[in-house]
């Protein structure tokens, strides 16, 4: 019975990941080819994305599914990433 607590937990923890990843490849997608950083539209994208995530992620955790760290460690790192992206966005506008 463990074994498969911890394969749902594992799943789950992949899974909230995996929409990480979605949306920081949504993300790129739409800075290479919609909109930038400074739009609205862009803004509007992000924030319901990742508030989604976050209450995912909080749901996943009240179900004891992963550790509060863990959620917090997928945020952190979406957030870096995008961060990072903006920035290398910023750069490149300014080269322009």
């Amino acid at each position: 019975m463990s074994s498969r607590i911890s394969l749902e937990k594992n799943q789950a923890l992949a899974l909230l990941q995996a929409d990480a990843d979605k949306i920081l490849q949504l993300i790129k997608v739409q800075m290479d080819n919609l909109t930038m950083p400074q739009c609205p539209l862009y803004e509007e994208v992000l924030d319901t994305q990742m508030f989604g995530l976050s209450r995912e992620i909080n749901f996943a955790v009240r179900l004891d599914l992963i550790q509060e760290e863990d959620g917090k460690a997928i945020m952190e790192n979406l957030e870096r990433q995008l961060s990072a992206l903006h920035e290398v966005a910023q750069d490149t506008k300014n080269l322009s």
